[in-house]
C-alpha cells in the first residue's frame, strides 16, 4: 500500500514516456503497474502551499493561498497579464522576475487537434507530454512571459488554445501538414514578434509515444469526492490521466492536493 498527496506526475521523454507519480515513501514507476489492478481510496486533501489538511479551492490550493500566492496569480492562466518586464508586482515582483523574465516558447503542438500554446523554455518537453501531443513544434522564443501572452493571443484568433481531452483520451486526432501551419502561423504573427520567429531550415517536429495497450472508445472521468474508492485494471497513460479497462480515467493533474491510498494488486 502507498499513500500521499497527489502532485502532477513526473515525466521522462523516452520510447514510450515514463510516468513516476510521489508518494510518502518515495516515487512509484507508472509504466510497472500497467495491465495490473489499482486500489484508489480517497482519504481527504491538503493545500500544496500551506500544506493545512483543508478543503481545496482551485489547483491544489485552499482559498487562502489561492488568492495570495504569486504561483496563482492570473497571470499563469492569461501570461499577457504579466508586467514583470515593467517592474510592477501582482503579487510578489521577486517571484514574478523569477518565473516571467525567462524565455518562453509558443508552439503548435497536436493532441486532439492541432492548438497554440505557450510555456517556460526549460518547461519543455513536459508541457508537451502533460497535454498528451503526439507532435509539436516550436515557433518562437521570446524572453518573456508577457510577449509569449501576445503572440498566443493573436494566434487564438485562427488555432484553439485548448486540447479536446475525450479525444486526446480516445486517441482521435486529425493529420497535420506541417510546413503549412508554420508558414500560417507565422503569417498571422504581429510585427513586433516577428524578430523572435525561429528559423527551420527543416522543421524539427517533436514526437511522443504513451505508454498505452488500449484507448477507451467512451471516457468516464473519475470524481474522488463522488467515488471516494475505485478499483480496475490500469490500461494505459497519456497525458496526465490514468487510462482504466472500464473506460474510466483519472486526472493527476487536477486533483492535485487530494490524499489517497494505492493498493496495487495483479
Amino acid at each position: 500500500m502507498f499513500e500521499g498527496t497527489l502532485n502532477k506526475m513526473i515525466t521522462e521523454k523516452s520510447d514510450p514516456i515514463n510516468y513516476f507519480i510521489k508518494m510518502d515513501t518515495g516515487f512509484i514507476h507508472m509504466n510497472q503497474l500497467i495491465g495490473k489492478k489499482i486500489n484508489i481510496s480517497y482519504t481527504g486533501s491538503r493545500c500544496l502551499n500551506c500544506n493545512k489538511d483543508i478543503v481545496l479551492f482551485r489547483q491544489g490550493f485552499c482559498k487562502t493561498c489561492f488568492f495570495e500566492i504569486p504561483s496563482a496569480g492570473d497571470w499563469i492562466m492569461r501570461p499577457e497579464l504579466s508586467k514583470a518586464h515593467l517592474g510592477v508586482e501582482d503579487r510578489d515582483l521577486e517571484y514574478e522576475k523569477k518565473i516571467q523574465l525567462q524565455p518562453h516558447i509558443i508552439y503548435l503542438a497536436l493532441s486532439s487537434h492541432l492548438k497554440v500554446g505557450i510555456t517556460r523554455k526549460s518547461q519543455l518537453p513536459t508541457r508537451w507530454i502533460d497535454q498528451g501531443a503526439h507532435e509539436a513544434i516550436t515557433l518562437l522564443e521570446v524572453p518573456n512571459r508577457f510577449l509569449s501572452g501576445l503572440g498566443e493571443v493573436a494566434l487564438k484568433s485562427y488555432y484553439s488554445d485548448k486540447t479536446n481531452w475525450r479525444k486526446m483520451l480516445q486517441n482521435e486526432s486529425e493529420s497535420v501538414f506541417w510546413n503549412e501551419e508554420y508558414n500560417k502561423a507565422l503569417d498571422f504573427l504581429p510585427n513586433e514578434l516577428k524578430p523572435y520567429i525561429i528559423r527551420h531550415d527543416k522543421i524539427l517536429i517533436s514526437e511522443f509515444k504513451f505508454p498505452v495497450d488500449k484507448y477507451p472508445t467512451k471516457v468516464k472521468s473519475l470524481n474522488l469526492s463522488k467515488t471516494p474508492n475505485y478499483e480496475g485494471k490500469l490500461t494505459g497513460i497519456k497525458g496526465q490521466y490514468l487510462i482504466f479497462d472500464d473506460q474510466t480515467v483519472f486526472n493527476i493533474r487536477s486533483n492535485e492536493g487530494q490524499k489517497i491510498k494505492l493498493i496495487i494488486s495483479n
